[in-house]
């Protein structure tokens, strides 16, 4: 059985592909750049392939890892592609617009028997497996509040997606609606477990999965806001949005960045009567996670234990999941 990471020259794509290879898997390497995939493919000894993602680049392959951004551009073709082949899907997307369109493709995908998972990396599997913990200790739930902080740096990719996200302002879900509201508004503090942070609300995927892993009609995501936040409502304007996003320079936080910094996860649900729960979460770095994540969803995939259907990472593996990872540790549950 095999499986194909598309997009592997990419900064996640490659931690993917390497920690694949730890593992003992002989993943299939793929993307849209000649060179760099072929290059990390003869490093690492691996068979690769280069072109588009389509029903050819999926031949004899079982599951495809989708981590080329922008995934508003590759989702699509990568998922016909794969209900044609009658291929498994993985991504490591956090683009909300993604999300909602993937869970159209359900009744598509059990239908084809194809198994797809959206969102197995940073974005969204501790928040997801976070919020299902959370809902399942106080039934009724029907409110979530959950925060995030990543340290460490931000690869190419997600930079140019964060670019582009905060010019659209922040989202909160309001009666089971997406509602625009100014990024950072409303703002809170949040006990994690190195300390309480100022955070302020943002646009984040379990807007979208935890609404589908929980139900739960009420959810606002929160972040530490960056500096000069409040520049952010400039980059609804075309020019300025492309000009920050070429001035990104290539690459993502190195191999000692990585091991010297983690994430922390706090969330919070409530029920009408008062009732309330609240956990936080302790991991490694946001981009190890990801590689650890998508890594180990191919691998569970793979060996037949996800129902076909799209899914959330912890509607497809258990609310637990995320504890299954390298470092991560509930660290409170009230």
């Amino acid at each position: 059985m095999s499986c194909l990471v598309y997009g592997a020259n990419g900064y996640s794509g490659s931690l993917i592909a390497r920690l694949a290879v730890t593992r003992g898997e002989r993943p299939i390497l793929a993307g849209r750049s000649a060179a760099p995939v072929r290059a990390l493919a003869e490093e690492l000894g691996l068979p690769y392939r280069v072109g588009p993602c389509n029903v050819a680049m999926l031949e004899d392959v079982d599951v495809l890892v989708n981590c080329a951004g922008p995934f508003a551009e590759t989702a699509r073709p990568a998922v016909a592609a794969c209900l044609a082949a009658g291929a498994h899907y993985l991504d490591i997307t956090g683009e909300l617009d993604v999300f909602d369109w993937m869970f159209t493709q359900d009744a598509a995908a059990r239908s084809a028997g194809v198994t797809m998972i959206t969102g197995a990396g940073f974005d969204v599997v501790p928040t997801d497996c976070l919020a299902a913990l959370l809902a399942s200790s106080l039934p009724g739930a029907v409110g979530l509040e959950l925060a995030f902080s990543a340290p460490g740096g931000l690869s190419r990719g997600t930079a140019r997606t964060a670019v582009a996200e905060m010019g659209g302002g922040a989202l909160r879900r309001v009666e089971g609606r997406l509602v625009p509201t100014r990024f950072g508004s409303p703002s809170r503090e949040v006990p994690f477990p190195s300390g309480v942070l100022p955070v302020g609300a943002t646009r984040w995927g379990d807007l979208v999965t935890a609404y589908h892993s929980t139900g739960i009609e009420n959810i606002t995501v929160y972040m530490p806001l960056p500096p000069g936040a409040f520049l952010a409502p400039i980059f609804r304007f075309g020019p300025l949005r492309r000009l920050a996003r070429s001035l990104i320079r290539p690459g993502g936080p190195s191999a000692d960045v990585r091991t010297s910094s983690g994430c922390e996860v706090w969330g919070e649900v409530r029920d009408a009567a008062g009732g309330s729960a609240s956990a936080t979460l302790t991991g490694p770095n946001a981009y190890a996670l990801t590689a650890d994540a998508a890594v180990t969803a191919a691998q569970r995939i793979l060996a037949g234990d996800v129902s076909p259907g799209v899914h959330t990472p912890s509607s497809a593996l258990g609310a637990e999941f995320v504890l299954s990872l390298e470092g991560v540790e509930l660290k409170r549950l009230s």
